[in-house]
């Protein structure tokens, strides 16, 4: 896979190539330093992946995500940072970042690439199962007003519950393949880009 690693500590940015390129699966296109270079990189190169870092001088990492998913909706970013706070965390979720891990996981870079190429959102179970507490509850939201049926809100809840594709379709008596298409079409009516996108809105919205 090609990748761009953003990061102000250059040393940090070569020991990562030197890591990731020893696997034999990754290729680093090139370095960055800051959220503007971020987003230039991202159009030059339009890597697989964009490694990077959250707090770096001028425009930060979560304001150039923003910047790179409003360009490209598909875009894969995948922060790595030194700081577990719980407000990167929220916001990383919020804009539809596919993972969140510390640079002193080095061992769970790789594994964490591999997984986000394949199509899967990398927070860890600690990060999602703080999400009811992190996120913010404010009123009761309409799912009926955007077309949402109930069998599509229970979807939505056993997704927030952290269930995967094949447990729902266990829990709901249906095959994968309807699975998949009930979360494509509710992903569609709430303009949603995920399924960790999905955990967040229902959080966000669940009544105390």
């Amino acid at each position: 896979m090609n990748i761009v690693i953003v990061d102000d500590d250059r040393l940090v940015a070569q020991s990562l190539k030197i890591i990731l390129e020893n696997t034999g699966n990754v290729h680093v296109l090139a370095f960055g330093e800051n959220g503007e270079e971020a987003i230039e990189l991202y159009k030059i190169y339009k890597p697989d992946i964009i490694l990077m870092d959250i707090r770096m001088p001028g425009i930060s990492g979560l304001e150039a995500a923003e910047s790179i998913l409003d360009f490209d909706k598909n875009a894969r970013i995948l922060f790595l940072t030194t700081f577990p706070d719980d407000d990167y965390i929220v916001k990383s979720l919020q804009i539809g970042a596919k993972g969140y891990i510390l640079k002193q996981d080095f061992e769970g870079i790789a594994p964490a690439l591999e997984a986000v190429i394949k199509g899967q959102s990398v927070f860890g179970e600690k990060i999602v199962s703080k999400l009811p507490v992190l996120m913010k509850k404010t009123s009761e939201f309409n799912y009926k007003s955007y077309g949402i049926s109930e069998k599509e809100f229970e979807i939505i809840t056993l997704v927030s519950n952290g269930l995967s594709n094949k447990e729902i379709s266990t829990e709901l008596f249906l095959s994968e393949g309807t699975v998949r298409n009930y979360i494509s079409g509710i992903l569609e009516k709430l303009n949603l880009r995920d399924r960790t996108q999905l955990a967040v809105f229902y959080y966000s919205n669940k009544q105390n």
